[in-house]
């Protein structure tokens, strides 16, 4: 077990068409605006695992506790990057650990 203090929040998303990925890009960056996370950053996948190819950008931020993360997803930034991601996107996983 880990006796780590904070929580990670990974998301993995694929673009439903391969020329909207830099705008899904922009939208998740917007999210890098709210104040709650202590790390956060927005990848394009590297593509570097030849199993796997499903997923274009990652959304990886960490949080000091659960109420850190709770007030970034209730951030007014947060709805804002998801208007204009989802139309965008074909698949979003998520993972907090």
């Amino acid at each position: 077990m880990s006796d780590r203090t904070f929580i990670r929040h990974v998301v993995f998303f694929s673009a439903a068409d391969q020329n909207d990925v830099e705008r899904i890009m922009d939208g998740l960056s917007l999210l890098g605006n709210i104040p709650h996370s202590s790390m956060f950053e927005v990848v394009r996948n590297s593509r570097v695992d030849k199993l796997s190819g499903e997923v274009d950008v990652i959304v990886y931020a960490e949080f000091v506790d659960e109420a850190a993360l709770q007030a970034y997803k209730d951030h007014p930034i947060y709805q804002q990057a998801i208007d204009v991601v989802r139309p965008l996107r074909e698949l979003r996983i998520a993972a907090d650990f």
